[in-house]
């Protein structure tokens, strides 16, 4: 699907029945500071990007690759972990002081970046190398655009929001993966029990919380429930379908269904996934790019057989389509608007020669990720992941709706508002019927 054209930007428009990806992207330890756009050696592009391996990995290769190429025009690297980059990459901007490539997830969060003249139009550049947008996903592109002008191009891989489950556990208890959400609140007496935490959650991240919420929206409501937050219907929070989700989760959380502590657990440690893969939980709702991390950091779990995935399941009466995933269309590369036209002429070649290169597309693969780069599917079914990459490959594709996470798509100051009252919620703190009105108070600010 081509961008948009209007002025406001279809948030279901992202990416519907095409191969597009999600994500609330990876973390892990962070790297030194500094590295803005105007500082270190003025003849260098900066690039700050997400720590954590293997993605880390993959990124400093690509970096490396490009610098080897053009020994005249470097890039100069630094990493951050997932929370700490959002706050400084807004300081940095704010300051005049970021990085020549700024990272991001496109969305709501770009489109304050556009409206302060922050990043710069990249419409003419793509027009001018037609090769650059022919091979990526066009889908891809939709939350890189604002007002019909692309500001920041797709990069990376397809990510989708995933249950994963430790079947080892399920065989332990005699049961079988949920079928729907009835299953899940069925399942988790039975591991409470037997001392097994059924659900997995680091909810001090606030973020991770959130892709349940997203789920039960769309499966108990449909994609429209949040398509009227995003297009700033009055009082759009109040959708009958909104305080029967809330409703929901905080069940699950009264009965048990997160490990105990779940709130002080930071994901950018990846100690969710060891819960899953140490036996500790049952299961887990996270982003395809745990998969890496699950097989990076999981020792036999993942070669031995014992991960199980699937999506999320339905909820029973529900009007949403289930096969309808949430997640983001794909990672986002802006050019500051304050770089030198040095800088930005070092990061235009870095975006279409440095990135979704065939190297890139294998290390990408290597770590269990499909990325958002056409014609890779014989890479895939001959990896030694073709299983789950086939997995990821069908949820994306057959996706009747694909929605951008809910902190991406929103503007800033309502994303923050959210992730606060999705905290409190899930805590206990407040009731259904106070977050929908906390909610509605920011809708279209």
């Amino acid at each position: 699907m081509e961008p948009r054209t209007p002025s406001r930007r279809t948030f279901l428009a992202l990416s519907m029945g095409l191969p597009v990806g999600a994500a609330l992207a990876a973390c892990g330890t962070s790297g030194p500071g500094g590295g803005a756009g105007g500082g270190g050696n003025a003849g260098n592009a900066t690039y700050w990007f997400l720590s954590a391996q293997p993605a880390e990995g993959v990124r400093r290769s690509a970096v490396d690759r490009f610098n080897k190429a053009n020994p005249n025009g470097q890039i100069t690297a630094t990493t951050f972990q997932n929370d700490a980059y959002k706050t400084k990459i807004k300081t940095a901007l704010g300051a005049g002081q970021a990085p020549t490539l700024v990272f991001g997830w496109g969305g709501g969060t770009l489109r304050s970046y556009v409206q302060a003249g922050q990043v710069d139009d990249l419409t003419p550049w793509l027009d001018q190398n037609p090769a650059v947008r022919a091979r990526l996903f066009d889908s891809a592109f939709g939350a890189g655009t604002v007002n019909g002008k692309v500001y920041a191009l797709p990069i990376e891989r397809v990510q989708p929001i995933v249950l994963y489950y430790n079947k080892k556990l399920f065989e332990q208890i005699g049961a079988s993966p949920p079928q729907s959400w009835g299953d899940i609140m069925d399942l988790v007496p039975k591991f409470n029990a037997k001392g097994i935490a059924p659900f997995s959650l680091a909810g001090q991240s606030r973020w991770t919380n959130m892709m349940w919420l997203e789920f039960l929206f769309d499966r108990i409501g449909g994609p429209e429930v949040f398509q009227a937050v995003f297009d700033g219907e009055k009082d759009a929070w109040s959708n009958p379908a909104s305080i029967d989700a809330l409703t929901k989760v905080q069940d699950l959380v009264k009965a048990k269904g997160f490990i105990k502590g779940f709130s002080s657990i930071t994901a950018d440690s990846n100690a969710d996934q060891a819960l899953l893969h140490t036996g500790k939980a049952a299961m887990m709702l996270h982003g395809s790019w745990s998969y890496g991390i699950l097989a990076t950091e999981g020792g036999d779990f993942v070669p031995s057989g014992s991960l199980g995935y699937m999506s999320f399941p339905p909820v029973d009466g529900g009007k949403g389509d289930p096969s309808n995933t949430v997640g983001n269309p794909a990672q986002y590369l802006s050019i500051y608007s304050q770089a030198t036209p040095a800088q930005k002429d070092i990061a235009k070649k870095f975006l279409s020669t440095g990135l979704s290169t065939d190297a890139e597309v294998k290390d990408w693969i290597a770590t269990g990720s499909v990325p958002i780069v056409k014609g890779t599917e014989s890479l895939l079914s001959a990896s030694k992941d073709a299983e789950w990459l086939s997995f990821v490959y069908g949820v994306a594709s057959k996706a009747k709706t694909f929605g951008q996470s809910w902190d991406q798509a929103l503007s800033p100051t309502a994303a923050e508002v959210l992730l606060d009252n999705i905290s409190s919620l899930f805590q206990l703190s407040i009731s259904p019927k106070e977050f929908v009105s906390n909610m509605n108070a920011v809708i279209g600010k």
